[in-house]
């Protein structure tokens, strides 16, 4: 049995369609073309030159290593990371062999059955090594390195959360499969796995109560006013917010924090609308840790004048856009230090799109 990444595409842009279908995709643009007969590697480079003529062989060799497993490779009883836009790991179980789907709509053309075993692990759940892995830019790879595959299964067993077991070191494999084991150092998202370090640490340091405070941190370094309600007594509302010297400006802002690391319910943003009213709020504010449900997301469009919502990520953005402005005691909580780095080659065509 292995353990596989699939991404979603570039930016999860799929990621819907992949829970939807119960279904993981190869999400090549424009390969309508049936992978199953191919018998070799070079069949398939000949495949990609037809239909990339553009790419340059390095580049068509590179693609060849994924989609070679995503069609020869993968089995079933296998799993598969699915990497999310809100900052989670879905796991599933692959149920069914390489599908071709001729007909499909474009780049669905080619997948296999799964069954969803977790959706939405926190990415905090994952032990550091593992998650460096799952942060690699390679859409298809088998993930090997330190056991990663026995760890994760083990999850299942401990309630998706890291067994704390001692890392046993696999040897890579040697001839053609060597570029589907593991990614190289130089496809991971070092941006990824530094976000993952501060989160882990932030969670670590901040957890229940304290999550709270750390968005007053922010709030206040943003230039509001903030009132901070006790311990019990909120009444759905955690912090109340405004601009001026002595928070009597706009936008009166209700905020309600929430620091479980799973999905949040729809429950919650309905309080949260309940109790703008009730303290005279223009808008809210709604943080969780761990996300926010479907039955949440799908409200956004309509209450955009109204309530804004903070995950994992964007409470992170938040904090190191302010960072230089917080209090040094905070400071000291989270020690940072601000490098340069050479962007990757993904990265500058992501930019150049």
């Amino acid at each position: 049995m292995a353990l596989w990444l699939n991404r979603s595409g570039r930016h999860c842009e799929h990621e819907g369609k992949f829970l939807d279908d119960n279904r993981v995709y190869l999400t090549w643009g424009g390969l309508n073309r049936d992978l199953g007969p191919l018998r070799s590697r070079e069949e398939l480079l000949t495949v990609l030159e037809d239909v990339y003529p553009k790419f340059t062989r390095g580049h068509r060799v590179q693609n060849s290593g994924q989609i070679w497993a995503f069609a020869r490779k993968m089995a079933p009883g296998d799993w598969v990371a699915v990497p999310s836009k809100r900052k989670t790991i879905h796991i599933g179980e692959i149920t069914g062999d390489y599908t071709f789907h001729p007909k499909a709509e474009n780049p669905y053309y080619h997948s296999r059955a799964v069954k969803w075993l977790a959706t939405d692990i926190p990415r905090t759940n994952f032990d550091q090594d593992i998650l460096n892995s799952l942060g690699a830019f390679t859409t298809v790879c088998q993930i090997k390195r330190n056991d990663a595959e026995a760890r994760v299964r083990a999850m299942k067993a401990n309630d998706w959360k890291s067994t704390g077991a001692k890392p046993r070191a696999i040897a890579p494999t040697n001839g053609e499969d060597e570029e589907t084991v593991e990614p190289a150092e130089t496809d991971l998202d070092l941006e990824q796995i530094a976000r993952d370090q501060i989160a882990r640490h932030i969670y670590a340091k901040f957890a229940g109560h304290g999550l709270e405070s750390l968005v007053q941190a922010i709030l206040d370094a943003q230039g509001f006013t903030t009132f901070r309600s006790d311990k019990g007594t909120d009444g759905g509302v955690d912090l109340l917010a405004a601009p001026d010297t002595l928070g009597f400006g706009s936008p009166k802002i209700c905020v309600q924090v929430k620091s479980q690391a799973t999905p949040l319910e729809r429950a919650v943003l309905d309080q949260l609308l309940g109790t703008m009213q009730q303290v005279g709020a223009e808008q809210g504010l709604l943080v969780c840790w761990g996300g926010f449900k479907p039955t949440i997301m799908r409200e956004v469009r309509r209450l955009f004048f109204r309530v804004r919502l903070w995950d994992q990520s964007d409470l992170i953005g938040q904090f190191l856009a302010v960072y230089d402005k917080l209090d040094e005691d905070l400071r000291a909580e989270v020690p940072l230090k601000r490098i340069w780095a050479v962007a990757s080659q993904e990265q500058q065509e992501d930019d150049e799109e």
